[in-house]
């Protein structure tokens, strides 16, 4: 499934689980993304209703409970909506390690663009005079965001278009320009890494995100290329990468009985009266801070001091956002 497919499926269903009435089609063209057509063009129009009738067969298929009906008697044209009983799930007990791949994959989820396009429906709902349940759609609130350059790349490997960009590989001063047929974006040890073809060296390379300069461009038609077969992007970052050295060293201290996850990584642990004392090697201090931070305040870092203020640093950034998004609620 295309990942313009996967986000409008969503957010139809972030619409229709927020409604207790139930949507026509036309109320459902003018709020999900993705629907957009004129309604007077017959070819259009038909063409919308193709792709609907396609993605309500896909839901039904995915086990998502849509129901079909009118909001009153004098309603002569059908509407849908999703049962929000029978599409929660029960309460599920998870163990720790359980629990932070799950947290991990949602925060993966949820840096993408889906946030603001599910929140705009919402204030289409709103405005057309629908009621809106304000809870629905606290899990996609935006938490952690990506490198600047992942938008562009992604789009530029989901259209097969040639993209230039400067990089700056640690052991240069300058950067240097490079062509790149990009294949896809992966993440691969807490860091995103776009995989394809360098035109320049002629040869497969992947290069990190954080290390692009500037504005990635995109050049020459869409579909001017493909990707190889059964390429494997994360065992080929894996390779460029290799192994990790763990040469840096922190001190922090974990509230009694949590963190479990962190918890495997300690070389030493001391019990003590405010929490239990860590020792543990980290190889960058950035995504070490990146992966304290998922641990909220059940974690605090006492040294060093660059992984402490990269914690501190992401924690603002993250109550930055909350505060934006809680504004454009409003």
């Amino acid at each position: 499934m295309s990942r313009t497919r996967t986000e409008r499926l969503v957010n139809l269903v972030i619409c229709l689980l927020s409604t207790r009435r139930f949507l026509t089609a036309a109320q459902i063209a003018a709020t999900v993304p993705g629907y957009e057509h004129d309604p007077d063009d017959p070819r259009d129009h038909e063409a919308f209703q193709r792709k609907f009738e396609r993605d309500k067969a896909e839901l039904r298929e995915l086990g998502v409970p849509l129901e079909t009906g009118t909001a009153s008697v004098f309603d002569a044209e059908p509407g849908y909506r999703i049962a929000a009983r029978e599409y929660a799930l029960p309460d599920i007990a998870l163990e720790p390690d359980e629990a932070a791949a799950v947290g991990i994959a949602a925060r993966l989820w949820q840096h993408t663009g889906l946030a603001a396009a599910a929140s705009s429906g919402l204030a289409k709902l709103r405005a057309a005079g629908i009621d809106v349940d304000p809870h629905a759609t606290l899990g996609v609130e935006p938490v952690v965001t990506v490198d600047p350059t992942f938008a562009p790349l992604t789009a530029a490997a989901r259209d097969r278009r040639t993209v230039t960009f400067d990089y700056r590989v640690p052991e240069g001063d300058a950067p240097t320009t490079r062509r790149l047929q990009p294949w896809g974006v992966v993440c691969w040890r807490g860091r995103w890494y776009v995989v394809g073809h360098d035109l320049d060296r002629d040869a497969t390379r992947c290069f990190r995100l954080s290390r692009v300069v500037g504005a990635v461009k995109a050049t020459g038609k869409p579909g001017a290329y493909e990707p190889p077969a059964g390429v494997d992007l994360i065992s080929h970052v894996a390779r460029w990468s290799g192994p990790v050295e763990r040469t840096g060293r922190a001190t922090v201290v974990v509230r009694p009985g949590r963190a479990a996850g962190l918890r495997r990584w300690a070389h030493e642990i001391e019990p003590g009266p405010a929490g239990d004392r860590m020792v543990m090697h980290f190889a960058d201090a950035e995504g070490f801070a990146a992966s304290l931070v998922g641990y909220g305040a059940d974690v605090r870092v006492l040294e060093p001091p660059e992984v402490r203020e990269a914690v501190i640093q992401r924690l603002k950034e993250i109550a930055t956002r909350h505060e934006a998004a809680s504004a454009g609620m409003r």
